[in-house]
């Protein structure tokens, strides 16, 4: 294994490369740049998350942040960047004799979406550990941000593996690797910034609370804002080196003042009364734990240090509370991070009694002439930092956060309701449908969500980790041994002492110890949980506004996406009414998008099944190509009804046994109600091959509560019996316990197709 030649100081040789877009050119944007400035002034604070749409330049900000971060003293030579003041008496590379070590740049760290697990906590060459003993450890990412910042673009998208492994080392402030009972600690102390655009799914709670601070971006939509943007970006990426000179006056200076808010960070004094309003403030929005309480304290303090006074006032907890306590007021995965600005000052007006001096001018009002000497100011009146890429730099530059709010990103509003198809007007010829198919209603509330049993797709996959699907995965129990496909990433101990045994004597074994050769190794086989992509598709037609019953199926959908959310799937959605069906939700991860769509969804109009069934088919098949390993769920929600069109039904029977015929795994929710039902929803779960399960059903705590596993198509014979023996083929929508106790039960449909060998 090779060992990398230590740089004495990477960032900087990066930096005079390319050098990074100036912080102090970046136009707008004060709550990032605040921000991202508090935590250089005091590391303490826990970091900051970015949220924002796309192309607001919140990769910038953090790159440009680490030119302007302090110098750090190491060790000479040690991979893990150990203070020589205070070494890491457990460091791998120690023990360090006392010398007076070496300063280097700040480092950032970036983490990309699809590392490994080796590649973020390190690597452990376990040939050399079985065969020698010896602890060969290479560094990992944890252990190259320590003392430094560590950056995760797309944060939200990261997977559970790698969450959890930072998780653990923001809380320990330390890294841990241990394989087959070898392991190596080391020091990871870092500053955690991470970008997300909203719609591409949320954070997991734990994960979020990590995050000391949040803040929204939203592109400007000043045009004179935008064209400045325009025109430094144009500039920079003409010439980076000339573009930076440009700056570099303003960036010495705000470097020079974050060394002096950090110097003045000690004696800044948080009195009874800032600590009161800290603590009602928190109260009163019911946030969870303490952490709120005490990053809101530290941000405050930060605050009045980078504004030059030694005691904390008001003004400096209500703005550290707009942003370290918005993230941590979410209830559920479809509610948007936020603060109520009202109430935040009616609290801080009932506890308002500050022992605190009255508010100083600013000692610096640092006024951006730009590097040409222009007179557009470049600070906002708290203090906050010169302009910056992807908002507006015009006079005067806004506060961080507006009493309205209006400093907050847009990324969340809500969605236009998509367009419906027009009402048909046509005979069908199919089934008459209820009352009101004929027209347009408006969309309904859906109804509260609830907790939903288990749907899974059959076999054993090979998708993104999860928790919904069987899967071989890299967590989870052990299954078996294989000879390993390139690195070695999960020894099976047992597997490879069995594999070099019998070579001992060949290999002229006389110790105790084993030898060992690469050829022995074994990867450990494991099998855990998979996301699945769950695609929906909707009936929103006329005959689902009758008798009230959108609420109660949107309220099923809701909870659906809740519990997709939990099991870490994408989703998607398709709907059909009218005269067609569209697709109102591509598939994505973000299930606060699907919510939005649904929240929306009008009924009305005819019931054309079939569309719906094959709109889906497509979606499916491009999602094939896009992620091979990533197994769907078709998810059906419809009372069975097929209308408009030459025999509908039997167009809808046909798309669904082809469906069926490509072995997508479906569920079909019957929404049919009333004493007397059809039993049309049955018909199509069977012409799927899959399982049909009522709204009520559907519920985790029915009386009939069991977990639904969707079963494959397979295992019936030209007779209609399963492996079993027992008769498969019942009338339309006949249920009894067989179909409550899974879907291997409900029959298949379309041509039979032999089981499979286990």
């Amino acid at each position: 294994m090779t060992t990398r030649t230590p740089v004495t100081d990477p960032a900087a040789a990066d930096r005079s490369a390319v050098p990074h877009y100036p912080f102090t050119a970046i136009v707008g944007m004060d709550d990032l740049r605040l921000g991202l400035l508090l935590n250089a002034v005091s590391p303490a604070v826990g970091g900051v998350l970015v949220r924002g749409e796309k192309g607001t330049a919140k990769s910038t900000a953090v790159r440009a942040l680490a030119a302007l971060m302090p110098p750090v003293g190491v060790v000479a030579g040690c991979r893990f960047s150990c203070d020589p003041a205070a070494p890491d008496a457990a460091c791998p590379d120690g023990p360090h004799e006392n010398g007076p070590g070496a300063q280097r740049a700040a480092r950032m760290v970036e983490l990309p979406v699809g590392a490994s697990e080796d590649r973020l906590v390190g690597a452990l060459d376990i040939e050399r550990a079985l065969s020698e003993g010896k602890k060969a450890f290479e560094p990992g990412l944890l252990a190259d941000a320590h003392r430094g910042v560590l950056y995760v673009d797309e944060v939200n998208l990261l997977h559970d593996h790698l969450v959890d492994l930072l998780l653990d080392a923001a809380a320990m402030g330390a890294s841990y690797v241990e394989r087959e009972g070898v392991s190596v600690r080391h020091a990871s102390r870092f500053l955690l910034v991470g970008t997300m655009n909203p719609e591409e799914g949320e954070l997991r709670p734990q994960l979020l609370d990590r995050f000391g601070l949040t803040v929204e971006v939203a592109a400007s939509r000043e045009p004179d804002q935008r064209v400045e943007v325009v025109r430094r970006r144009l500039a920079y990426d003409e010439d980076p080196a000339a573009f930076a000179a440009r700056w570099a006056q303003e960036e010495r200076e705000l470097r020079e003042r974050i060394a002096a808010a950090r110097a003045l960070l000690p004696a800044v004094r948080l009195g009874d009364g800032a600590l009161r309003q800290i603590a009602a403030v928190c109260a009163a929005f019911e946030v969870d734990g303490m952490r709120a309480d005490i990053v809101t304290a530290r941000t405050a303090t930060a605050l009045a240090a980078w504004a030059g006074r030694t005691d904390v006032l008001k003004e400096d907890v209500r703005q550290a509370a707009l942003l370290a306590l918005p993230h941590r007021r979410r209830r559920n995965p479809f509610d948007a991070p936020g603060l109520d600005e009202d109430q935040l000052d009616e609290v801080l007006e009932q506890f308002g009694d500050d022992p605190g001096p009255e508010p100083e001018p600013d000692p610096d009002p640092d006024p951006d002439p730009g590097p040409g000497g222009g007179d557009a100011p470049d600070t906002s009146p708290d203090g906050a930092p010169p302009a910056g890429e992807g908002q507006a730099s015009e006079p005067p530059v806004p506060e961080p956060r507006t009493e309205d709010g209006s400093g907050r990103g847009e990324a969340e509003a809500g969605e236009q309701p998509h367009a419906s198809d027009a009402p048909d007007a046509s005979g069908d010829g199919g089934a008459p449908g209820p009352v009101g198919e004929g027209h347009e209603q408006a969309a309904v509330g859906a109804a509260e969500p609830f907790r939903t049993r288990t749907l899974s797709v059959p076999g054993l996959g090979d998708g993104a980790a999860g928790r919904r699907s069987r899967a071989r995965t890299e967590h989870g129990r052990t299954t078996g041994a294989r000879r390993p496909r390139g690195a070695l990433t999960k020894l099976h101990l047992a597997a490879t002492v069995r594999a070099a045994a019998p070579h001992q004597h060949a290999r002229g074994r006389s110790g105790p110890g084993l030898l060992v050769r690469r050829d022995d190794l074994r990867q450990a086989v494991r099998e855990g949980r998979e996301g699945n992509l769950v695609l929906f598709v909707v009936d929103a037609s006329g005959s689902m506004a009758a008798r009230q019953r959108m609420s109660a199926v949107k309220g099923a959908v809701l909870s659906l996406l809740l519990d997709a959310y939990q099991r870490r799937d994408k989703v998607g959605l398709v709907t059909f009414r009218g005269t067609g069906a569209e697709v109102a939700l591509p598939p994505t991860s973000s299930v606060e998008a699907g919510a939005a769509r649904l929240e929306k969804l009008p009924t009305g109009g005819r019931t054309p099944l079939a569309a719906g069934l094959l709109k889906a088919r497509e979606v499916l098949r491009i999602e094939r190509m896009r992620d091979a390993a990533r197994r769907p769920l078709l998810v059906v929600v419809t009372d069975g009804r097929a209308t408009g069109g030459a025999d509908p039904v039997a167009q809808a029977s046909r798309t669904a046994r082809l469906l069926a015929a490509e072995g997508t795994a479906s569920v079909v929710v019957d929404c049919e109600t009333g004493p007397v039902r059809l039993g049309l929803a049955g018909a199509l779960a069977r012409d799927l091959g899959g399982a049909a399960v009522t709204l009520d059903e559907l519920r985790a705590d029915s009386v009939a509560a069991l977990v639904r596993t969707v079963r494959d198509v397979g295992g019936r014979d030209a007779g209609g019996r399963d492996a079993g023996g027992r008769d498969a083929r019942r009338a339309p929508g006949a249920r009894d316990a067989r179909d409550v106790r899974g879907a291997r039960d409900v029959p298949g449909a379309g041509t039979p197709r032999p089981r499979r060998a286990a």
